[in-house]
């Protein structure tokens, strides 16, 4: 048992089988089925976070049939094709003492025709809350057959080698469709009274125990939402546990957040706190009696999940994103090396953000992640011949190409013009909120030091300085710039704003640096839509500067749609009073005012303000690449000096090119 967290590391008995420790990698789409089939990435996913030690792995959702299908990458449905390929994944985690169980769901009203092509199924005929389709109210033949579609899931499911099975009810599925007042109207056997609207789960439940047996684990999963009034509300959610459990109906409940009717709690960005599922974990708990009670959303630490653990709100906690980002966290952890976990910045980007767009998932600061059966997961094979390596800029590139060099047996030298490491990385970390990229900032300070990198900051090297070093190989990771050029997607004819060279023009590195002599009135021009725009707004309020953020889209935050952070992030800025102005461009700054023009309706007019802030697309700091090249010196570029782009790109290219040095 860990001394570091006793209480996370002790077995835990789920019916038939003992759980290691309390860590479970929950489910989760990851997407990464190739035609349906269990593939080669998923295998790899799922064999590295159990070689890293968590005790229980719940493999993403399965449709029970064709109505069921919501992604691209859903696994073939009611196919016993896939049997081969689940048994290879719950075989390789077996060998590592993980309980394997799947997930089996159907989302009811909110299927996706684009993927399933098939009419959406519900109780009552509601409407989706994914896109604008209704769906179908279903007779009582296809409630029977969805039933026994569940049991045959289930039935694959065993034969496929798992230990149990877990129903997603959770974000308003099929099953608390059931449940609902809200979305069951049925006046039949399914609908109505009480324990009318629990007969579906409780048909569904008999009839999955008489299919696998009395040696299979049946959970249950859920989540509380408690902002949208057509979500079941905790104390309901409660009642229909009791109810199941005083029937013997499932082994093991957990309970996430957010639903259907607000998406962005159920993956919470970091505008959100911690442990957001612990308290309904604790109500539920205490209200139950035999059944293991599981806290999910948001719980990203081994110290998070202690806490659960020790205070009593539940049995086990899944972390996903967290082990996403670190897959040997559990390890970490039991071995007393939390300083050691790298720890997930909750940004969404490439797990839910990838996940959004229909790709296969993957991490932001662990790019192995999807790519364990390329890279070999998140250890690395030493290098052949150690070799000196030279890396120019501190940002993430050069962060994580330092640190998987050195990691690898290579000497490094991380030379960082500047007092600190991090790069623009570390302003964005000034941001409110999101003080989780500083912290990532200082694990990478730590793994360092602990890998012998030779850092030395205040160091701007040129040609002649590297050529002095000679190293074996230089990589250069020396970031990018403000253009402060003002240039415009919705004007692109045009390569610079008119005025932009005239007195009170900041870049949002001016103003995160404290550089930048602001007066009372910004405006802010946010041509990318992501956080540099928003994050420098909410920042420059909370500073009681008085706000206009202006952009070309439609609307504040479109590239934070797909990460599920634009909401919560607009409802923040507008409650510190932030006004916006969408779809507009800036015609011209004159120092003390600019000319705005609607672009829908073609009318301008000139609205005063103090400073202007620029959060435009940067340019790449390339000229040591063109010293290098004219020098003949040879060099990697990688991160945003080979094209400006977000972090994940910087570490992506860092890791990609360390692991070939």
């Amino acid at each position: 048992m860990s001394q570091s967290f006793p209480h996370l590391f002790q077995p835990l008995t789920l019916r038939h089988k003992t759980l290691k420790n309390r860590i479970v990698f929950g489910a989760h789409t990851a997407n990464m089925s190739v035609d349906g089939w269990p593939s080669d990435r998923h295998l790899g996913y799922y064999r590295e976070r159990a070689r890293g030690g968590a005790a229980m792995i719940v493999v993403e959702p399965v449709p029970v049939n064709k109505a069921a299908v919501l992604t691209r990458g859903n696994f073939r449905a009611g196919d016993d094709g896939v049997i081969p390929h689940f048994r290879r994944i719950t075989e390789a985690c077996h060998e590592h003492g993980t309980v394997m169980i799947q997930q089996l769901y159907h989302v009811g009203a909110h299927g996706d025709w684009d993927n399933s092509f098939e009419a959406n199924q519900s109780p009552s005929g509601a409407p989706s809350m994914h896109d604008t389709d209704g769906s179908h109210r279903m007779t009582v033949a296809e409630i029977e057959q969805t039933i026994a579609d569940f049991a045959s899931a289930a039935g694959r499911a065993k034969a496929s080698g798992y230990d149990g099975i877990e129903l997603m009810a959770a974000y308003n599925a099929i099953i608390e469709q059931f449940w609902s007042v809200q979305a069951n109207r049925r006046d039949d056997a399914y609908g109505g009274t009480f324990e009318k609207r629990m007969k579906f789960s409780a048909d569904l439940l008999t009839a999955l125990r008489r299919k696998v047996g009395e040696d299979f684990i049946i959970g249950m999963a859920i989540s509380l939402d408690p902002g949208s009034p057509a979500a079941l509300s905790i104390e309901q959610q409660i009642e229909i546990a009791q109810w199941h459990e005083a029937r013997g109906l499932y082994d093991y409940i957990t309970l996430g957040t957010g639903s259907y009717f607000d998406f962005t709690k159920i993956i919470p960005p970091f505008v959100y706190e911690d442990k957001m599922g612990a308290p309904f974990a604790e109500a539920m708990k205490a209200a139950l009696k035999t059944v293991r009670v599981q806290a999910e959303s948001h719980i990203r630490t081994p110290e998070n999940a202690d806490y659960v653990i020790a205070s009593g709100q539940a049995d086990t906690v899944s972390i996903v994103r967290g082990q996403i980002a670190d897959p040997h966290l559990a390890n970490k952890a039991k071995d007393g090396r939390p300083e050691d976990v790298r720890g997930c910045i909750s940004c969404n980007q490439m797990c839910w953000g990838r996940r959004s767009r229909d790709y296969w998932i993957s991490c932001l600061i662990n790019p192995s992640a999807g790519r364990e059966f390329e890279w070999g997961g998140d250890t690395f094979t030493p290098a052949p011949s150690p070799k000196t390596v030279l890396v120019v800029g501190g940002g993430p590139g050069g962060l994580e190409a330092a640190r998987v060099a050195a990691e690898r047996g290579h000497h490094v030298i991380l030379a960082e013009a500047t007092d600190k490491l991090g790069g623009q990385f570390r302003l964005a970390g000034l941001q409110p909120r999101r003080g989780q990229i500083t912290d990532l900032i200082g694990w990478y300070e730590g793994q360092l030091t602990k890998l012998q990198v030779e850092i030395r900051t205040n160091a701007y090297l040129e040609q002649a300085d590297i050529a002095a070093i000679g190293a074996d190989e230089v990589v250069l990771a020396t970031g990018s710039q403000p253009s402060m050029s003002g240039w415009q997607r919705s004007l692109a004819h045009r390569d610079m704003l008119p005025g932009v060279d005239d007195a009170n023009v900041w870049s949002v590195e001016d103003v995160l640096r404290r550089d930048a002599r602001l007066g009372k009135r910004v405006l802010l021009l946010d041509d990318a839509g992501n956080w540099r725009g928003p994050g420098t707004a909410w920042h420059l309020a909370e500073k009681n500067h008085a706000v206009t953020l202006l952009t070309g889209d439609a609307y504040v935050g479109r590239d934070l749609a797909r990460t599920a952070a634009d909401f919560p992030m607009r409802s923040r800025l507008k409650k510190l009073g932030v006004t916006f102005i969408t779809d507009s461009v800036i015609l011209a700054w004159h120092g003390d005012a600019a000319t705005i023009r609607d672009l829908s309706t073609g009318l301008e007019q000139r609205l005063p303000f103090d400073s202007l802030v620029l959060a435009t697309t940067n340019t790449s700091d390339s000229a040591l690449q063109t010293e290098l090249q004219d020098a003949g010196l040879g060099h990697h570029a990688i991160g945003d000096c080979l094209a400006p782009r977000h972090a994940a790109a910087a570490i992506f290219e860092g890791r990609r090119l360390a692991l070939t040095l």
